[in-house]
């Protein structure tokens, strides 16, 4: 079956990575070299959580639409380039004229990423209603939206009005996506019921909850998440996998192991996975009302996959389909651009 579009909303960020190795030689005509220089390489890629979303359901085959303020920087043009190339849908998007959003990931040796930003003012934040009220969600069967666009003013409020608009057609999808260094996690905590009371389905990391909800069993925390309002609960746990809960019925789906480069866009990844094979099986579109646990297990084990498949290669580069049903054999690099910062 051929799925329904998803419309996703929400930030495009410059995902910047240090690249092991002295910077690049400088072009001739920029003055003598002095022999080795201290500096630092970097690859610049196109992310944003739910830019990475987008990307992965395109890639995986479903219709995917981007409600995003995409600047006219250089970064702005390599989120364009990117996330067309992605079959991504940007009739929608609304041209910006602030810069872009900049995330500098420090990744550990285990592949894990720590994140600081360059967010003041920038174009992902600054809707406004009549932007938001232009946006065109017919024939949408579901609506994600979360991580920053939901936090971050004045854009966040405009944004849960209009996740609670698109409630009375089709499927929301909220992925808080925690960022502690940006915005203090008492902001996530204050708005995390409301959120509740508007999504169907609420995904969150292992280090989500334990932000939003610290010293919370996962188990718990989802009879509270359930009690709010939201039916589908999934907590991903990295290489272990995810826990699910539909209405307080759990199922448990094993990690795969996986070469790990690194984590970057990985959960991401697993919304779009669980949102491709939820919409692909025609589940998407209303409250839920015909999925069950044996259909979410199946969910969330695709989902792992093509978070795993992310890990394997650098920064958020989900796979396409036929990577996924191949197993990943071959993945390439996906886009980027390098530049040196002395």
């Amino acid at each position: 079956m051929q799925p329904r579009p998803v419309t996703v909303l929400g930030e495009c960020v410059a995902d910047v990575l240090a690249v092991p190795g002295p910077p690049p030689p400088r072009p001739s005509g920029q003055g003598p070299s002095r022999g080795a220089e201290q500096g630092l390489s970097l690859r610049v890629l196109p992310g944003g959580g739910p830019a990475n979303t987008a990307v992965g359901l395109a890639r995986l085959g479903t219709p995917t639409r981007l409600l995003a303020r995409l600047s006219g920087d250089v970064f702005g043009r390599l989120f364009r380039g990117h996330l067309l190339a992605s079959g991504v849908d940007l009739s929608h998007a609304t041209a910006a004229a602030e810069p872009s959003t900049l995330a500098v990931a420090d990744v550990d040796a285990g592949g894990q990423a720590a994140y600081s930003f360059h967010a003041e003012a920038t174009a992902d934040w600054q809707w406004t209603r009549a932007e938001l009220d232009r946006a065109d969600l017919s024939g949408t069967a579901c609506v994600h939206s979360g991580s920053l666009a939901l936090v971050r003013e004045p854009g966040g409020s405009l944004v849960e009005e209009l996740l609670t608009r698109a409630r009375r057609h089709a499927t929301v999808s909220i992925d808080p996506n925690v960022r502690p260094a940006l915005v203090d996690p008492d902001v996530y905590r204050e708005r995390l019921p409301r959120w509740c009371a508007v999504a169907d389905i609420l995904r969150l990391s292992e280090d989500d909850l334990g932000a939003v909800a610290p010293g919370t069993a996962a188990e718990a925390a989802c009879d509270e998440f359930h009690a709010a309002g939201a039916r589908l609960v999934v907590v991903t746990r990295g290489a272990h996998g995810a826990l699910a809960s539909l209405d307080g019925r759990r199922v448990s789906v094993p990690g795969v192991p996986t070469r790990v480069v690194d984590t970057v866009g990985a959960g991401d990844s697993f919304t779009a996975g669980l949102l491709h094979f939820l919409g692909e099986r025609g589940l998407l579109g209303g409250r839920l009302d015909r999925l069950e646990p044996a259909e979410v297990a199946a969910a969330c084990a695709y989902a792992v996959r093509v978070a795993a498949l992310t890990c394997a290669v650098a920064g958020p580069n989900p796979p396409w389909a036929h990577e996924v049903a191949a197993g990943g054999g071959g993945r390439d690099s996906g886009h980027s651009m390098t530049s040196s910062q002395n």
